[in-house]
């Protein structure tokens, strides 16, 4: 799709914003950032004038689709029971794109989620990136798979395994085993660098296992949740472990969370950890995503870091930054125009394009959407309330 978004406050977040600036999508992609670019002929205009422009939030750890709002623990495809190495499940078989999360997600600004499986098991399967607009999760896709999900701590242990011990074991037997055997692929691009292992741990001693693990076989290892990450910033950082931090907008509902705060993607980045920020959806509703980054930058996460914790940084940990991030020419033209600075609670996404086409209007109910969405399946937000389920 084609489309000049004209008059704006862009902020591209990979550089300086731009004041009544344009972006130009040309064939579903940005082609041209800045101030004063002409529009050729023929193509449409979005004046956002008096608007702030920014590239679609990339959330870096959801469950959308798969452990769905209103489901029981019956009817989720979160986690495939009695499976202690599930490397070879694909979250993207699971998914259920007609979920209202994903207009939610939407309504908030969210344009790309990596999907992962739930955490019941030592190795829950293969994550996939995809944009939050479609009728079905193949069209949606934007990388499969971009990681592999594994578990630490109090989740696989009730779940699959008895002990921690246990759980570390099945993790290092299974990347014995992929070594040998080249039939075992997805493991086989972990331990070549090809594929981050993407690793649930809340407690600082888990976090020092999983550093463990990576040190022993050398893939590259990106901390989910993180929930005492702040206490190891320095050795995440001397590694370069990146952390995706969250869900923040939780009580401290299990001994693994008795260490949570907003103030730890502040601490993580001030040591000189990579920092992402997830709302783990439906943990927390992926519409909140930015009022995660607001509240941590209220308790001490920098400005700049705040931006990035939902753009480009998850984009880069997660391998999607070609596509995905930011505001530049090559990348989709996932734009979103919002009523004032997203940072503050009480700005709103007023339209969103992803590839150029727009997929969600503040105020445009269903029908409308679909009419106006050359057939795409077009989304209206809602304030549908979190599941309490299974682990995720």
């Amino acid at each position: 799709m084609n489309v000049a978004i004209t008059g704006g406050y862009v902020v591209p977040v990979n550089g300086p914003p731009i004041e009544r600036g344009t972006v130009l999508i040309d064939g579903g992609r940005i082609a041209a950032v800045g101030s004063g670019i002409g529009v050729p002929e023929g193509m449409p205009v979005v004046d956002a004038t008096g608007l702030w422009v920014l590239p679609g939030f990339v959330e870096a750890h959801a469950h959308l689709g798969l452990g769905e709002e209103g489901e029981d623990a019956a009817g989720e495809d979160l986690n495939e029971k009695g499976v202690l190495n599930g490397a070879h499940l694909r979250a993207i078989d699971g998914i259920n794109p007609a979920e209202p999360g994903f207009g939610d997600a939407l309504s908030g600004g969210v344009t790309t989620a990596v999907i992962l499986p739930g955490s019941a098991n030592p190795i829950g399967g293969q994550a996939v990136a995809v944009k939050c607009a479609g009728r079905t999760v193949d069209e949606m896709v934007v990388r499969d798979p971009v990681g592999v999900k594994s578990a630490l701590g109090e989740n696989p242990k009730r779940h699959a395994t008895s002990t921690r011990l246990g759980t570390a074991a099945v993790i290092r037997a299974a990347f014995r085993a992929a070594r040998e055997d080249p039939a075992q692929e997805v493991l086989r691009r972990v331990l070549d660098g090809e594929l981050p292992w993407c690793q649930h741990a809340h407690r600082a001693d888990d976090i020092a296992t999983a550093l463990r693990l990576a040190d022993e076989f050398g893939y590259r290892l990106v901390i989910h949740h993180g929930t005492e990450a702040h206490l190891l910033a320095d050795l995440l950082a001397e590694r370069a472990v990146p952390v995706i931090s969250g869900p923040l907008f939780t009580s401290r509902s299990k001994v693994e969370l008795r260490n949570r705060t907003l103030r730890s993607p502040g601490l993580l980045a001030a040591a000189g950890v990579q920092v992402a920020i997830t709302t783990d959806h439906s943990c927390v509703p992926i519409q909140l995503l930015v009022h995660q980054a607001t509240l941590a930058m209220k308790e001490g996460l920098d400005r700049e870091s705040a931006l990035r914790s939902i753009t480009v940084n998850p984009a880069t940990i997660m391998g999607l930054a070609d596509r995905v991030g930011s505001l530049r020419p090559g990348l989709d033209g996932d734009v979103v125009l919002w009523s004032g600075d997203p940072l503050d609670v009480m700005s709103r996404a007023v339209r969103v394009f992803v590839a150029g086409r727009e997929v969600y209007r503040q105020g445009a109910d269903a029908t409308d959407a679909a009419g106006a969405g050359g057939g795409d399946q077009r989304r209206t937000g809602s304030s549908s309330g979190t599941l309490t389920g299974p682990p995720s």
